[in-house]
């Protein structure tokens, strides 16, 4: 598969490095011409509201809508889990609506506050860097892992979200579950 990354703003060269362990081409998507071309696709973290004007000044919204729309598997994490959101507190945001969340921005504390652990009941790694928090999830999301019993990995059809790095770990599962292996 060729996966692309938005790679605008914020952390997208190791989720490069997540896909290509398993396998997959890497592409960092800049323009609209270059959605037609990609299998997957990941919003990575950053800065969610410097995205977000990145995305509107580069016209991405609507290809980017699009892409969502034709089922092929998205991966957003941290600031783009916010940009996936249905709504978005702590301030609040505006934010494409691709997953049925509400999204605390920062709420697991500030850059100080990152911390890596373990989510609930298994051994996937986890990496908190200024993470926001589901504080709900809609009736058609699945959660599928927690940390102490708060929603950190989601999924509504095709779109996947984390509040967490996984890229930052060794550990390639949610990169897989999204996208498979070569």
């Amino acid at each position: 598969m060729r996966i692309g990354i938005l790679a605008l703003q914020g952390g997208y060269n190791a989720h490069a490095m997540a896909v290509r362990d398993l396998g997959h081409s890497a592409l960092e998507i800049r323009e609209e011409l270059q959605l037609p071309h990609i299998d997957g696709l990941i919003l990575p973290g950053g800065e969610s509201t410097a995205q977000l004007k990145l995305i509107a000044r580069f016209g991405l919204e609507s290809p980017l809508r699009e892409f969502v729309q034709s089922k092929k598997p998205v991966l957003s994490t941290c600031a783009g889990l916010i940009l996936c959101a249905k709504e978005v507190v702590g301030p609040s945001q505006r934010s494409f609506g691709w997953l049925d969340v509400c999204v605390h921005r920062n709420a697991w504390g500030r850059q100080l506050d990152s911390f890596e652990g373990y989510a609930d009941n298994e051994d996937l790694p986890l990496c908190f860097i200024r993470a926001p928090r589901i504080t709900s999830v809609g009736l058609k999301t699945k959660v599928l892992a927690t940390l102490n019993n708060e929603a950190i990995f989601v999924q509504e059809e095709n779109v996947f979200g984390t509040t967490f790095h996984p890229e930052l770990t060794s550990d390639r599962r949610v990169h897989q579950m999204v996208f498979g292996t070569a």
